[in-house]
């Protein structure tokens, strides 16, 4: 008996097209039918089964959201534009977000001010922009001063004052040092997913991975994606005995007014993390905000909500508390995590 599947280049799943779908249910019915008559009623009954299973237990197509907005930039190289969009119902709260173009050439002609409307189309591990139609065009300083809020509201200390000087609304402490692979990462003081005080310090000793992130973050491309490989850099980590095991991971939110300690342990459950290895934290401001900075992270704040912008850093630090590595965005994979934590282990 020969039984034919309906199978593609990347594997099983359904058809993309009702001629496609109609040509197979033909083919399927035919062998069904012979496969009966050769084999029996049950033969039969499987290979119904099993083309079934086939055609209609195949993979969804990705989620199509409609998007209105404001462009504030657009990063041409990296195929991203960030728009301060509006509220998406049932999906997303209002914000400024990177959003990934796969076909480039819809950048071209987009300038920050433009207000646009174009489709989110989202899958459950990748998400893209596509469709843009530009309504209008604000220009580009009335569409940023909104997010800056009174100089009443600003931080006074000034032994270290935060400055808006970012575009996007962003600010940043302006005495932070970079760092690079080799510098002392400076202590700093969070409160873990427990309640928990806990300093950077107390991770000397051994490896430590730190990223940055925010619960609330729904595209699954950024924090959620973050979050995924870092978990499956902590299942690497273990299956490899080379690696010794006094590895810890710390991903601290910059959100504190919503990501609260019970936020953060149910975050980290959802990623099936193991709080052995694994913490989540807050802190304040004047502690997560340098602490970032050092390499390079943003995120909004004296914004509104919908004015929420961020990029993405992952960070191995050493057994002395050395930078040891530095991976920019979210391109990185958790082999190449998993590879730079051994390495960190043999630093001198």
């Amino acid at each position: 008996m020969r039984v034919r599947l309906l199978v593609f280049p990347d594997g099983l799943r359904c058809a993309r097209s009702s001629d496609e779908r109609e040509g197979f249910l033909a083919l399927w019915t035919g062998q069904a039918e012979n496969a009966a008559m050769q084999t029996g009623r049950w033969m039969g009954v499987l290979g119904l089964l099993g083309a079934g299973l086939v055609l209609w237990g195949c993979r969804p197509g990705p989620k199509s959201y409609d998007v209105s907005g404001i462009v504030r930039e657009v990063r041409e190289g990296e195929g991203e534009v960030v728009i301060k969009h509006e509220e998406i119902p049932g999906y997303m709260m209002a914000m400024t977000m990177p959003f990934d173009v796969k076909d480039r050439s819809l950048l071209k002609g987009l300038k920050p001010g433009d207000v646009v409307r174009f489709k989110l189309l989202v899958e459950p591990k990748d998400s893209w922009a596509e469709g843009f139609q530009v309504l209008s065009n604000v220009p580009p300083t009335v569409a940023v001063a909104e997010v800056v809020k009174p100089a009443a509201e600003q931080p006074t200390d000034p032994a270290q004052p935060a400055e808006l000087n970012d575009p996007n609304g962003v600010s940043f402490y302006k005495d932070v040092p970079e760092l690079n692979p080799g510098d002392l990462l400076p202590d700093y003081a969070l409160t873990n997913q427990f309640g928990k005080r806990i300093q950077i310090a107390d991770y000397r000793g051994g490896v430590l991975v730190l990223n940055f992130i925010f619960t609330r973050c729904p595209i699954p491309d950024f924090c959620p994606r973050a979050s995924d490989n870092m978990g499956a850099t902590a299942r690497l980590l273990k299956a490899r005995p080379s690696v010794p095991g006094n590895w810890k991971m710390l991903s601290v939110s910059f959100d504190p007014e919503y990501d609260t300690p019970r936020v953060l342990e149910s975050y980290g459950k959802r990623f099936q993390y193991d709080p052995e290895k694994w913490s989540f934290a807050i802190g304040a401001f004047d502690q997560v905000q340098p602490l970032g900075s050092h390499f390079g992270l943003y995120f909004s704040r004296h914004v509104t909500p919908d004015n929420m912008n961020h990029n993405l850093r992952t960070v191995v630090i050493d057994p002395k508390g050395r930078v040891a590595k530095i991976l920019v965005g979210k391109e990185w994979t958790p082999e190449q995590l998993a590879d730079a934590v051994g390495v960190a282990f043999t630093a001198p």
